[in-house]
């Protein structure tokens, strides 16, 4: 894992709830946005670009 990785100021989704479930947090850097499970927060990261977050939003908002 890279230092940035590291360094990385996480947030939990407004749409967790304290009960467990489906839980993500994300952290942006002004190049990269990651995701990891908040259930699992040694596991995989997913990084995207900021402009392929905007569109994942804007998708997932519409659904």
């Amino acid at each position: 894992m890279s230092r940035d990785i590291r360094e990385l100021v996480w947030c939990k989704s407004s749409y967790s709830g304290g009960e467990g479930g489906q839980c993500v947090e994300v952290a942006t850097r002004p190049d990269s946005i990651h995701v990891r499970d908040s259930k699992n927060t040694t596991g995989p990261i997913l990084t995207v670009t900021p402009d392929a977050w905007t569109q994942f939003v804007g998708f997932a908002a519409h659904r």
